[in-house]
């Protein structure tokens, strides 16, 4: 079993956020979350991470309904990166990483050695290493960004949930951080803006359109020339090669 969302809808005051919206990732798909602004892509993370509640429809964990679940034992296998964080904290690098260890230690602590090693594991991983004593306000966007990919890590989660995770990140950075994520051995659900990124390393893809899926499947079959103009207002033209890889360039 895994993370899933059953024809889930989200209301804010008058506005229907998400719209009946179902998702089911296979375990070790890396999913793209995909629409323009204020397509429902930030709201349907938060569903899927219990920050919110549907106004209809349900969220499970292993078949449970998440609103029964106990914030804690998500945590433990839900990891989540949203778009903006911030402390008013002197927390280094470190310290920002360890905090992924907080769901698996009980009343008496935890297993120093084993946070240890995930945190050092979660740095190596993102690159910071030579920065985990760094403060928090030393840090650029990119490197912000990078910690809290690292804290996300070090919860040694099974479903990651990112939240647009390649903003402030230069092309390198962006590339290594997808690279990685696809390769980790878990289900990982990424909202992005980026449709090459998205076709590069996400094994499906879920298209978003007014809080309605609009399409979802592979990158080859899903992002053709004419959803993109059709979702994204934009003329595109859409290139696909014999390994299926596809290649998007815009204003054609």
């Amino acid at each position: 079993m895994t993370l899933a969302a059953t024809d889930v809808r989200w209301q804010r005051g008058a506005a229907l956020v998400v719209d009946g919206v179902s998702l089911t990732p296979e375990p070790g798909d890396t999913v793209g979350l995909l629409g323009p602004n204020g397509s429902g892509k930030s709201s349907l993370l938060q569903l899927m991470n219990g920050a919110v509640k549907p106004t209809s429809g349900v969220v499970t964990l292993d078949g449970a309904d998440m609103n029964a679940v106990r914030r804690r034992d998500i945590a433990k296998v839900v990891a989540v990166v949203s778009q903006h964080a911030d402390t008013d904290f002197d927390l280094t690098v470190a310290d920002v990483v360890r905090l992924g260890r907080i769901p698996h230690r009980g009343a008496f602590g935890g297993n120093a050695t084993a946070d240890q090693r995930a945190v050092d594991a979660a740095l190596a991983h993102t690159g910071l290493t030579d920065k985990a004593h760094r403060l928090w306000h030393q840090l650029s966007g990119g490197e912000r960004q990078r910690a809290q990919i690292a804290r996300a890590l070090a919860q040694e989660p099974r479903e990651l949930l990112l939240d647009e995770p390649t903003n402030h990140l230069d092309i390198q950075h962006q590339l290594e951080l997808l690279s990685l994520v696809s390769r980790l051995p878990i289900t990982s659900v990424v909202a992005l803006h980026d449709l090459n990124l998205a076709a590069m390393f996400c094994t499906k893809v879920i298209v978003l359109s007014r809080g309605r899926v609009v399409a979802t499947g592979i990158p080859s079959e899903v992002l053709t020339e004419e959803l993109i103009e059709e979702v994204y207002n934009v003329r595109a033209r859409v290139q696909v090669d014999d390994d299926r890889r596809v290649f998007i360039r815009f204003g054609i």
